[in-house]
């Protein structure tokens, strides 16, 4: 199958881009490099500079021919989008119609969407959280994200668009971009390396569910390969705590530094963790890395590529 893979130079997207090319899949990327860096593109991919919501996006189409479209191109900092909802909608919601039409127009046969998790369910009464817990977002990011999941049903009815939408807990590992993509995972190793005392943001207690790229990548491989349509949640069922994160990391990279905690942003959920058992049953996944052996490979790696 001919793979499409926007956003694909970028933190997770550029990992499945890697094992598409290593299954044999023939596979493009677009990406405005906005985020995204050039030494995460696979050589082995077309590359594409260019905005999602460019009017030449058909163009790629039309000359690519795709059969599978991975849609991970966003504006993915939280934060940003309170401060400018609009900018952020222009990209994560008509940027993805413009994927959308695209697919519909040139008959892509499956589209799989990264979403979110925590953005969307919001503080939740149920932890893990199902997939069929109500949509609570509190910013205009998991708005956005939840708004396209609508659209894809939409595509779905009408134009009988094949669609799998994947909500992620907090990603973490190699390559995540510690500026443009503010994972805690990232920021903490940065500064560790660097030799610069780590902040924690209120009192540390506040959990999230990490789960491994690599888990991610698998979930969207198989994603691929299942026939399914609808919503699943991909994360660990299993909290875990900005103290520990700290303690585990600190420890890894041999630093002395203790915990230092600043005031509690304002809006930040003191929860959130996902119930993964509909992606078990249904596309037989489940996270091989514990937050041990991933935050090893995580941290081993920003040693290894530290500047």
């Amino acid at each position: 199958m001919k793979c499409l893979v926007t956003g694909g130079a970028g933190f997770i997207a550029s990992h499945l881009v890697d094992k598409l090319v290593g299954r044999g899949n023939e596979v493009a990327i677009i990406d405005n490099l906005s985020t995204g860096k050039k030494e995460n593109i696979n050589p082995a991919a077309v590359f594409y500079n260019i905005d999602i919501q460019d009017a030449k996006v058909s163009e790629i189409f039309f000359k690519e021919k795709p059969d599978i479209v991975f849609h991970y191109a966003a504006q993915i900092d939280v934060r940003k989008s309170v401060e400018n909802p609009i900018e952020s909608a222009k990209t994560n919601i008509l940027g993805a119609l413009n994927i959308l039409e695209n697919c519909k127009n040139f008959r892509v046969k499956k589209i799989v969407f990264a979403s979110t998790g925590g953005a969307i369910y919001g503080e939740s009464d149920i932890v893990p959280t199902p997939e069929d817990y109500p949509e609570r977002p509190v910013s205009p990011y998991g708005i956005e994200k939840l708004i396209v999941e609508h659209y894809l049903g939409f595509y779905k009815k009408e134009y009988n668009l094949d669609y799998l939408v994947l909500r992620f807990a907090n990603v973490y590992g190699p390559r995540q971009n510690s500026r443009g993509e503010a994972g805690v995972v990232a920021i903490f190793c940065d500064k560790l390396l660097a030799g610069v005392q780590p902040i924690i943001n209120g009192d540390g207690k506040q959990t999230r569910d990490f789960v491994f790229v690599e888990d991610v990548v698998r979930a969207n491989i198989l994603a691929l390969e299942k026939n399914k349509t609808g919503i699943f949640n991909i994360g660990t069922a299993k909290e875990t705590d900005i103290n520990r994160v700290f303690a585990e990391l600190t420890e890894l990279s041999g630093s002395k530094f203790k915990e230092v905690h600043m005031s509690q942003k304002a809006g930040e959920q003191k929860r959130s963790c996902l119930d993964f058992s509909k992606a078990r049953s249904e596309l037989g996944w489940e996270p091989e890395y514990n937050v041990e052996k991933g935050l090893e490979a995580t941290q081993k790696w920003f040693f290894n590529n530290k500047k």
